[in-house]
């Protein structure tokens, strides 16, 4: 009897070695990828983080000091009130189109995806432009305005904080379409109908059911889209026309201007903390994994 009851136990001891062989196995396959990506990401970042704390006398943190005032500060509170304007407008367009786009058919969800991806498919220099050409004073908007009677004169639609906005928001869009819809697609029909044969208005169905199962793709959106706001370049650099700074446009100016690269490094390092500490509360909210599965 005894020799029976540890044979289970040696087998299972068997079992557990050779998943932790495989498990060593496999991180060495992996080993290469993970030395590369130590290389290309965490190289660059520890010796940014090491440029932004040397001075002419040293150890500093004089480079972080001068992120608080003037102009550090202003284009700081312009990149992220940028950011959330465009990730919440994002959301409110995206929700309804995604919601649309989980109850029609197959082949109108196709049509509908493919208008939102087909600009995503264009050069993000080509869009930037375009929206520079519908904006300007003499552009395709003003005119049509102006031909209605609307206006008497052009609208400052670019070269400004609306402009700005208006071509980031369309660039980003995709991005929050993406999990958003994928976050829809996964909530199964049945849901809604239970709830509705439990006594639920639709709008109670949605509120309590629908609204909570479609969040974490809502967030992954909110993620991704906030994320890249914060580091746009192009797009606040052609439709912002100088009057809108985000602290990418700093970064380069710290650079190919002044030359300045323990400036440029505290702002790349502060807009990565930024960024990590974004995701991480994003995290504790939804779940990490919950917004890596969209």
């Amino acid at each position: 009897m005894a020799a029976d009851a540890t044979l289970p136990r040696a087998q299972a001891s068997r079992a557990a070695r050779a998943r932790q062989h495989g498990q060593w196995r496999l991180l060495l396959l992996a080993a290469p990828a993970l030395l590369l990506l130590a290389v290309v990401l965490l190289g660059p970042i520890l010796w940014l983080s090491g440029l932004s704390v040397i001075g002419p006398d040293g150890l500093t943190l004089a480079n972080y000091e001068r992120l608080w005032h003037g102009a550090f500060l202003y284009s700081f509170r312009t990149t992220f009130e940028l950011a959330l304007l465009v990730t919440a407008v994002c959301a409110l367009l995206a929700y309804p189109l995604c919601y649309l786009m989980a109850r029609v058919s197959a082949r109108a969800a196709a049509l509908l995806m493919l208008c939102v991806l087909l600009p995503f498919w264009t050069s993000l220099l080509v869009r930037t432009y375009a929206w520079l050409i519908l904006l300007q004073r003499r552009g395709i908007i003003n005119g049509w305005l102006a031909d209605l009677g609307l206006i008497d004169t052009p609208l400052r639609l670019v070269h400004n904080f609306t402009g700005t906005a208006i071509g980031m928001i369309h660039i980003m869009l995709p991005f929050m379409v993406l999990p958003l819809y994928a976050s829809m697609r996964a909530i199964a029909a049945d849901y809604m109908q239970a709830a509705a044969s439990l006594g639920a208005t639709p709008a109670q169905a949605f509120r309590q059911v629908y609204l909570p199962l479609s969040l974490p793709g809502l967030a992954a959106g909110a993620v991704l889209v906030f994320v890249l706001s914060l580091g746009f370049y192009v797009t606040p650099a052609v439709l912002g026309g100088g009057r809108v700074v985000m602290w990418s446009m700093q970064i380069e100016r710290n650079i190919s201007l002044y030359g300045d690269w323990g400036a440029a490094s505290a702002l790349g390092v502060v807009l990565l903390a930024v960024t990590l500490l974004f995701i991480w509360l994003l995290g504790r909210v939804f779940g990490l994994e919950k917004l890596l599965a969209r």
